[in-house]
């Protein structure tokens, strides 16, 4: 009987494993689906030869994360790849913000647009010294945050209310009340736009900045060979310390005596025994599925059925015969690229799906290979894939949706189109269906509005990872601090298992 179950075997479970195998656990993964990876899985999804990231492709809060970071991962292979430039955010307008590798050369690109604003762009980043590692310790850090909430409190004195002040604006007022362009405020306003927050939002502009900051000191990298290799580099260290994997291993059902978890019974009637579980799932698949609500008190299934959805997601991956025709220089420079022609455009595609209606004109998270991990594609050529949100339980085409998209592409880079040789697109259901923890297409494990985060996430009470039974740890991104990937979900779920465990005399 292994002493510790992880259910699923994505970036937050395989970071449990690893932990919890660390301190000398008998742990076993159980994956559903043929390959691990969860949202971090690679593939030739169009032809030989082209390879594609199927889901989460530029991991920012990787490289600041403190649970990967704890794991060492490079000595088991993994390598992360860079292009010249993190970001571009161009418009149709002209102009082409970007983020660099060099706090001067991102000023200078500020100031190209709106001169007094690569000023702006250093006083922030001198902000972000004096701030900047608390914050991370706070939002990326084990649970109870205590040591980061002090230190920023310490650090910010009679500011603190300043502070706080700042970190909860909308990210249009944010990015206005940080530089005088709206090409710069634009590239804040884009960085917020990969979580479901509007520019409008209370607390929108948090995600943005992170993303910003975060990227000027250690990029947008993505794994040399494809997110894969990341998965790779989890699997192979947790192999190292006596952990394994199973994969096409469907979880039915968590087994229960009592008010206590004691292990899971799969797809085909094999139970597996554990003194602990953690489960990388969905809030849903757990508390509804795994659990079963016969389990559950009424206020907690209550409070579940109230768990709070993102929009879904339609995803296209594309080859090309050539690099993307961008008109602005700087956006054929960087990997990634946001595709929202001004805030309003921006403010008014999340306007839409929150109203239930497919945006006219949807932002776009553009990525393109060639110019950070050129081995992925054959010399010449082109991978690059683009995302966008749909609203919730709305029926779409996401074929004729994937040609909306590439028209947003086309308008800023002529001849697009003809440069693609095939695409592959997978909407809502797709997504799910490769993945059961995006439900309806959802990624991030549901929205980051300030009513779900912290001690709401999932449900109000003070330990995100614990559930009504004692032994069951969830572990995923429905818990604090959310979607991303930065495996600090699944290192919490993991201490909180040692704790029971400890707490109970249950080590071996």
């Amino acid at each position: 009987m292994p002493d510790a179950v992880v259910v699923g075997a994505g970036p937050n479970g395989l970071v449990a494993a690893n932990l919890l195998a660390d301190r000398g656990l008998d742990v076993v993964v159980l994956e559903a689906q043929p390959e691990p990876g969860g949202a971090a899985r690679s593939a030739e999804l169009v032809e030989p030869g082209y390879q594609h990231d199927r889901f989460s492709a530029f991991h920012v809060l990787a490289t600041v994360s403190p649970a990967f970071g704890s794991l060492q991962l490079e000595r088991h292979g993994l390598r992360w790849a860079r292009s010249p430039l993190a970001l571009a955010h161009p418009s149709s307008d002209g102009t082409c913000p970007g983020l660099a590798a060099t706090t001067d050369e991102t000023a200078a690109l500020l100031d190209r647009w709106s001169p007094g604003d690569g000023e702006r762009w250093q006083a922030l980043l001198r902000w972000w010294e004096r701030y900047g590692p608390p914050i991370i310790e706070s939002f990326l850090g084990p649970w109870p945050p205590v040591r980061g909430p002090i230190r920023l409190a310490a650090r910010a004195n009679v500011e603190l209310l300043e502070l706080a002040r700042f970190l909860l604006l909308p990210a249009r007022i944010m990015g206005h009340e940080l530089f005088s362009g709206l090409a710069s405020a634009r590239l804040l306003v884009g960085c917020t736009a990969h979580s479901d927050l509007a520019p409008d939002q209370t607390l929108s502009g948090f995600p943005g900045l992170l993303l910003l900051l975060v990227g000027q000191e250690k990029g947008w990298p993505t794994p040399v060979g494809g997110a894969g290799a990341l998965t790779d580099a989890l699997v192979s260290r947790l192999q190292s310390v006596g952990g394994q994997v199973r994969c096409s291993a469907t979880v039915e059902s968590v087994l229960t005596s009592g008010r206590r978890a004691r292990g899971v019974r799969l797809t085909g009637g094999e139970e597996v025994e554990a003194r602990v579980v953690v489960a990388d799932t969905g809030a849903e698949q757990l508390y509804h599925g795994l659990i079963g609500t016969e389990h559950l008190p009424t206020k907690v299934q209550r409070r579940i059925g109230r768990f709070g959805r993102a929009p879904g997601t339609v995803k296209v991956d594309w080859t090309l015969d050539g690099p993307v025709p961008w008109l602005a220089d700087d956006a054929r420079r960087a990997a990634t690229i946001h595709i929202g022609d001004s805030i309003e455009v921006i403010a008014d595609a999340a306007h839409e799906l929150n109203q239930g209606r497919v945006p006219e004109q949807p932002f776009l998270l553009f990525g393109q290979y060639s110019v950070a991990d050129p081995g992925r594609m054959p010399p010449g050529k082109e991978v690059c894939w683009a995302y966008a949100h749909v609203p919730r339980d709305v029926a779409i085409d996401s074929g004729r949706f994937a040609d909306r998209m590439e028209l947003q592409v086309e308008r800023l880079a002529p001849g697009f189109r003809d440069l693609i040789r095939g695409r592959y697109v997978v909407g809502p259901a797709e997504l799910e269906g490769a993945d059961a923890n995006l439900v309806g297409g959802m990624i991030g494990g549901g929205t980051i509005a300030l009513h779900q985060m912290l001690v709401f996430r999932p449900v109000p009470q003070l330990s995100p990872t614990r559930t009504p039974l004692a032994g069951l740890f969830l572990g995923s991104d429905a818990t604090h601090p959310g979607g991303g990937v930065h495996g600090a979900c699944g290192a919490n779920a993991a201490r909180s298992a040692l704790r029971f465990l400890a707490t109970t005399g249950r080590f071996r």
